[in-house]
């Protein structure tokens, strides 16, 4: 395949996975995106390094792309199809600014592919040339065997970035300020010293949140049945009176890694419960009357329309 290049791109890690937002949306994404377009005259260290310039300049349109998990899994190929862009949609991947893009049509395998060592490396970077020749004899065979539709295939339509929250409750306010306060102090080591540990966000930013949602003291319980946080509509505490399951993870982890966790502290309980994982930052609710169904996000560092649905549905009736 000596006309094409071929890249590998990280689809996330275990804990915080966003492969099925690039399958989704024909897109490969990476980061930091807050600080703006790439553009050359932009040195390396406004991103963090040379990920980025490497993803915006080197990268050519029809070149192969694999979806990376780990260092020796693809889920998917894909051909680039189109030139660098930025697009703000993707400030806010499961917490990550994600925002330079490249679209790609993307081929999802039926399994995922394992090579036998770790082809990628050790400790792959987010993106990739690929040098290796088992790589890059799979990535020619497969792009030249069938089927071959899904190389011309209509691209996805890309989402429209969420608009800002026009409101926020006042109830709100405080603990919204001291997030902002906060996590920029905690992020820094030299200031700070070590990062603050999960009990200690329960008490700074989660335990405040939900009362200022209208949850009384008594209804909160934590490390209760070891549920990092529980919530009660009435008292007793007991577990049909449980409505809410929190499970907390360090600040900046990946939440949604932590679903299956907490889907088992709820399911212990002997009946439905709605599911909350956060690092006191963000919060993803999930329906644990419809097979823990994601059904609202909040990022309070960053926040967007719909925090207003995952309020609401947090408030104390």
């Amino acid at each position: 395949m000596p006309s094409r290049a071929v890249w590998q791109i990280s689809g996330g890690s275990p804990t915080r996975p966003y492969a099925d937002v690039f399958l989704a949306c024909g897109v490969a994404l990476v980061g930091p995106g807050d600080s703006g377009p790439w553009d050359i005259s932009r040195d390396d260290s406004d991103f963090g390094g040379i990920f980025v310039r490497r993803f915006a300049s080197e990268i050519a349109d029809g070149d192969v792309v694999l979806l990376r998990t780990r260092t020796a899994t693809t889920l998917a190929v894909g051909l680039v199809a189109s030139s660098y862009i930025y697009l703000d949609a993707f400030d806010d991947v499961n917490g990550l600014d994600l925002q330079h893009a490249r679209r790609v049509r993307w081929f999802h395998l039926p399994t995922p592919h394992e090579f036998a060592s770790s082809v990628f490396g050790a400790s792959p970077p987010r993106c990739s040339r690929v040098w290796n020749e088992e790589v890059l004899d799979f990535a020619e065979r497969f792009v030249n065997s069938e089927p071959t539709h899904w190389q011309t295939a209509k691209l996805p339509d890309l989402p429209q970035e969420e608009p800002p929250l026009d409101h926020l409750p006042k109830a709100l306010e405080s603990i919204v300020a001291r997030v902002a306060d906060l996590v920029p102090l905690f992020q820094d080591r030299a200031a700070f010293g070590d990062p603050p540990a999960e009990d200690e966000l329960i008490t700074q930013f989660v335990v405040p949140f939900l009362s200022a949602l209208g949850w009384p003291a008594e209804r909160l319980a934590i490390k209760w049945r070891w549920i990092d946080l529980a919530v009660f509509r009435i008292l007793p505490r007991t577990p049909e009176n449980c409505i809410l399951v929190i499970e907390v993870k360090r600040l900046g982890a990946g939440v949604e890694g932590a679903l299956e966790q907490a889907r088992g502290y709820a399911d212990a309980l002997g009946a439905p419960k709605h599911v909350v994982v956060t690092d006191g930052v963000r919060y993803r609710l999930y329906d644990g009357f419809r097979a823990y169904e994601p059904t609202g996000y909040a990022n309070l560092l960053r926040l967007k329309r719909p925090a207003a649905d995952l309020f609401a549905k947090l408030q104390r009736p």
